[in-house]
């Protein structure tokens, strides 16, 4: 028969009864697809990933038998201490068996080579370690690494190394991949970093193995460990590779992979580093802990050592920016009523050093600007951690002049805001970064009562427009007393804002609720000082005790301006119980008065002229006085003794000097002395006596007597220590470099002086020029010749100078007091003066 035929079937037969061939059957059922290039190479890509994700090649070399196989081993290139040429034919060698083995396997040699060298790489890592958690290699380890590293190197040159399948197979032993045998991988050039983490199936389980391994390396970094270069130049390119693939715009990463995956799992590791350090610190780090070396490190990271080779700036601000955003944004479990009661602990003095270190690294890639911009935007957008956004307010305006006037604008575009919509966000925001930044006392910013009697103590006040913006002041004003300190409630009584006659009941209302919220506190607004610190974390202290600090204080503003403090007059009228009951009797306290009236006694008598003092009380004063002065015993208990308390400050003063000193002559610490200008500062006012909110008193022309200046003992050693500090500052300074590299620590050093502590300080300078000049040190004569010239370039910001006679009674600047002061009338002196 010429065709086949198939048995019966119902099937096979047509409905003619004849029956049709298998062709036609299968033709009939089947429907041949064309030819498809593209999808047959599909089809080829999956059947390869297939195989490689199931296959063994140590199954497959133990199948095959023979002597070769038993000769295919690393161990002579990995343990080879003979010459290069030794270790060459080694490689040509061991590169020749594996070419014979693959064509026995049948499979590409790129892909067995791999495989062997990952598994040489794992039986190095896993070698017994110096760590329980090891990241770094010990010296035999990195020895053999390197045998085997030119090894790779030559299979990779003779086109004999699959990378791809490298990857993989090292994934397959992640758990002993030790961290610097991978970054021994990527500057040996066989496989990068970036390579190796796109290879990876799961990104959130690298960056897990990232993190631990970072964290395990920043800990071993801070222990001192032998290996501390090679740590350091890890963690070095890990950062900035990190960095330029996480925060670079126009990522051409050219891989078989989504491109999206590599800025993913560095940004990933990133904020997991930032985010356990933040946590760290909130829960209180012990000092020299394991954790507190991790982050330490880390937080050493943001400085140009380490991100100084990373040439564009663009990745370096927007990984910055975002670091910014982290700490401000992470975790906001405070709310703006916390921050109301808690912001007086967290100045910058009083924030942890690792985190205003990690401020102050941040600033030196941000401008002033752009980071008070980039604050209004994290406020306006987000939910933010008040605690570490106060804390920021506060090392801006320490550590950036100019960030004084960036806050006082962006305060006043709030309030505006406010007023304008009843926008309470934008209420809270400002009154809160003004109290935070005027805790960092005047030279950074103007105190809390001078900012709250600007904004609302005249008709152009921002409540001033209507009716509305007056309820809106009062109502916020209302809901902030439960929460507020006893201090800011006495700025709000003693400087009420200004008030239309026909809305009186809305501030009187207002001050009825404070003096509620004071006597529940058991503070009477009466009993309190004239003098407040608003920085302060204690309550007000005792009528008597504070009585006795404001005496000191307003003898102190009379000795400098010759005027009876605006504060006692203004007190003696608005706060009669308290300067009555217990101002007049820690001033008039009985004592032999000395024979040349000082600077108490003229005080006296001025408020006496004034007619502030009642006239039994004077008698019953002069009585006193005269009665002492025949039983000195009598008023024993009534001498103003000289205060000690000042010591225990006057020491940590000392201590902030010499530290910044230490600071000068560290390159490495240049960005820690306006830091370090901020303690001295703090601490200084401590010694004086001063606070935060003493610059509302204002100076408008300093009293000075050339002939006999005088100082107050506790002036007398703080000017002193500020004086020689300076001094020994510029010798200090000019050993290690010329006086135009020497840095802002000069300008910034004499801000602190210009503040309340000025008069003091031209007092003193004023006995030295004018009475021993000729009997300083030539050390002393260069350091007052260069505060000398600092205090001229600050002339405009200075006030005025009223020397007495002889000179002439007209106010003098700053630069002509010291004309007045340089006398040529001898050779000593005439020698003094041209030095």
């Amino acid at each position: 028969m010429s065709d086949s035929w198939v048995p019966n079937s119902a099937s096979g037969q047509d409905p003619g009864g004849r029956r049709r061939a298998w062709a036609e059957l299968l033709a009939g059922r089947v429907k041949r697809e064309k030819y498809n290039p593209e999808r047959a190479q599909k089809l080829k890509e999956s059947a390869v990933r297939l195989l490689r994700s199931h296959q063994d090649l140590n199954a497959l070399l133990l199948e095959v038998e023979g002597p070769l196989c038993k000769k295919l081993s690393l161990s002579k290139v990995i343990d080879c201490d003979s010459s290069e040429a030794y270790a060459n034919h080694s490689s040509s060698f061991i590169g020749s068996a594996l070419q014979d083995q693959a064509s026995r396997l049948g499979v590409p040699v790129g892909i067995l080579s791999a495989g062997m060298v990952a598994s040489s790489v794992g039986q190095i890592c896993t070698a017994p370690a110096e760590t329980s958690h090891p990241v770094l290699l010990t010296v035999e380890q990195r020895k053999k690494l390197s045998s085997l590293l030119e090894f790779a190197q030559y299979l990779l040159a003779h086109s004999m190394f699959s990378r791809l399948s490298f990857c993989q197979e090292l994934w397959k032993i992640q758990s002993s991949l030790l961290l610097e045998a991978v970054w021994h991988l990527h500057v040996q050039g066989i496989v990068s970093l970036q390579e190796l983490l796109e290879s990876h199936p799961d990104m959130h389980a690298v960056g897990s193995w990232l993190f631990r391994n970072l964290c395990c390396l920043c800990e071993q970094m801070e222990a001192s460990c032998q290996h501390a270069d090679v740590a350091r130049a890890m963690l070095s390119d890990f950062v900035q590779m990190f960095v330029l693939r996480g925060f670079q715009k126009n990522s051409d990463l050219r891989r078989t992979v989504e491109p999206e995956k590599m800025p993913q799992v560095t940004v990933d590791v990133l904020q997991r580093m930032l985010i356990f350090a933040l946590d760290a610190l909130a829960a209180g780090v012990q000092e020299e802990s394991s954790t507190h070396k991790i982050v330490r490190c880390w937080f050493g990271v943001f400085s140009g050592h380490t991100l100084g080779s990373v040439i564009s700036t663009d990745p370096l601000k927007r990984f910055f920016s975002h670091t910014l955003t982290q700490i401000l944004t992470h975790s906001p479990v405070l709310k703006a009523s916390d921050a109301v009661q808690m912001q007086r602990e967290w100045s910058f003095a009083r924030t942890h050093p690792l985190l205003t270190s990690l401020y102050r690294r941040l600033f030196v890639m941000l401008s002033a600007e752009e980071l008070v911009g980039h604050l209004q935007e994290v406020l306006e957008t987000q939910e933010v951690h008040w605690q570490r956004v106060l804390s920021f307010v506060s090392a801006l305006v320490v550590c950036f002049p100019e960030a004084q006037q960036l806050l006082e604008d962006w305060v006043a575009r709030l309030m505006a805001q406010a007023f304008e919509s009843c926008q309470l966000d934008s209420m809270v925001t400002a009154f809160l970064v003004v109290r935070q930044a005027a805790l960092e006392g005047p030279s950074a910013f103007l105190s809390y009562a001078d900012w709250f009697k600007a904004s609302f103590g005249s008709t152009r006040g921002y409540h001033g427009c209507s009716k509305k913006a007056l309820v809106f002041l009062f109502t916020f004003l209302s809901e902030l007393v439960p929460f507020e300190s006893p201090r800011y409630l006495q700025v709000h009584i003693l400087h009420p804002p200004l008030v239309p006659g026909k809305y009186r009941s809305l501030l009187t209302d207002y001050i009825s609720l404070a003096k509620t919220r004071l006597a529940d506190l058991k503070v009477s607004i009466e009993n309190m000082g004239l003098y407040e610190d608003l920085s302060s974390a204690g309550d007000i202290t005792e009528p008597h005790s504070q009585a006795l600090q404001d005496v000191e204080k307003a003898i102190m503003v009379f000795e400098h301006t010759g005027n009876i403090p605006v504060t006692v007059m203004e007190a003696s009228i608005f706060r009669r119980p308290y300067y009555v009951s217990h101002f007049l009797p820690a001033l008039l306290t009985p004592r032999v008065l000395p024979k040349v009236p000082d600077s108490r006694v003229a005080f006296i008598e001025s408020l006496k002229r004034a007619d502030k003092i009642p006239p039994s009380l004077y008698s019953t004063y002069c009585q006193a006085c005269s009665a002492a002065e025949e039983k000195p015993e009598d008023a024993a208990l009534g001498v103003r003794a000289e205060p000690n308390s000042a010591e225990e400050p006057l020491g940590q003063l000392t201590a902030a000097l010499g530290e910044l000193r230490a600071s000068m002559t560290d390159p490495s610490q240049r960005d820690v002395i306006s830091a370090q200008v901020a303690v001295i500062s703090e601490r200084l006012r401590a010694v004086l006596g001063h606070n935060e909110d003493d610059s509302s008193v204002e100076i408008s022309k300093i009293q000075l007597s050339i002939n006999t200046p005088r100082l107050e003992p506790r002036e007398h050693m703080a000017v002193d220590l500020l004086l020689t500090s300076f001094c020994q500052n510029l010798m200090a300074a000019s050993s290690v470099a010329p006086p135009e590299r020497q840095g802002p620590w000069a300008a910034l050093f004499v801000r602190t002086m210009c503040g309340r502590v000025l008069p003091a300080v031209l007092t003193r300078l004023c006995q030295l020029l004018r009475h021993q000049g000729p009997s300083l040190s030539a050390p002393h004569v260069l350091g007052l010749a260069a505060l000398a010239v600092h205090l001229g370039e600050s002339r405009s910001a200075l006030p005025e100078v009223d020397v007495g006679p002889p000179a002439p009674g007209a106010g003098l600047p700053v630069p002509a007091l010291f004309d007045s002061l340089l006398t040529c009338r001898t050779r000593d002196s005439l020698f003094f003066c041209l030095k």
